[in-house]
């Protein structure tokens, strides 16, 4: 008899819910919660991604319109939609104000501060896809031992054991490291990917706020007298 590949998904689909229906009850809390944490997971992952894409673009747009500014801390950047780089250039802009030009000592602080609160930014919901990651298996784990644990425990009240008694126990026990694998492999690709971009990224900024505090540094040494007027 032929079966269509709709045929196929459904009746895979209908196994998976057999096997959760076989669940015992925390093997069903566990299946549900790994359910919440992968949308959680895919959530962050996405989001994150859009984030980073978002702060390149915003990033290069500001490099490329100072490359074109012969003085950094009197660029104008109300046309240029904010990102991390624009908020160093800010950061230095106002310490230079509040200090009246008293060098490059309070500029460098305050580049300082928005290095350490944007690689925070850039850090944010990171551990929670790591734990999700890391958890995703054991907690599948513990529901596949807990539903072996309960099937056989069932068997030994039972005058006969049969592997046809046992099975649907067990099946329905190992649905949960199913659904921990399931939750975790993908989460763990997304991790990987998504902490090498990070890690650029802080190099990026790192980067940015050097070059741009050597870049004031020679612009005072160099023409005091236009930073007076």
């Amino acid at each position: 008899m032929y079966l269509s590949p709709c045929s196929g998904l459904f009746l895979a689909n209908a196994g998976v819910f057999t096997y959760f229906g076989q669940s015992n009850f925390a093997g069903k809390v566990i299946v549900l919660a790994l359910l919440a944490f992968s949308l959680l997971a895919w959530t962050v992952m996405i989001g994150k991604y859009l984030e980073l894409s978002r702060a390149r673009t915003l990033n290069g747009t500001l490099e490329h319109h100072l490359t074109r500014e012969s003085w950094a801390l009197g660029v104008d950047l109300r046309h240029i939609a904010p990102g991390p780089h624009m908020r160093l250039v800010l950061a230095a802009q106002n310490a230079y104000r509040k200090s009246e030009g008293r060098g490059i000592g309070p500029i460098e602080n305050a580049l300082a501060r928005v290095v350490a609160q944007q690689t925070a930014a850039y850090e944010s919901k990171m551990v929670l896809l790591g734990s999700i990651v890391t958890g995703a298996p054991f907690l599948g784990l513990l529901g596949t031992v807990w539903g072996v644990m309960d099937a056989f425990g069932a068997m030994a009240l039972q005058n006969t054991a049969t592997l046809q008694n046992l099975a649907p126990g067990v099946s329905g026990a190992l649905l949960t490291t199913v659904a921990g694998l399931l939750v975790a492999i993908p989460s763990v690709f997304g991790y990987n990917f998504l902490l090498t971009q990070t890690k650029q990224m802080v190099i990026e900024l790192e980067n940015f706020a050097s070059s741009f505090a050597d870049r004031v540094e020679h612009e005072l040494v160099q023409a005091p007298e236009s930073v007076a007027s």
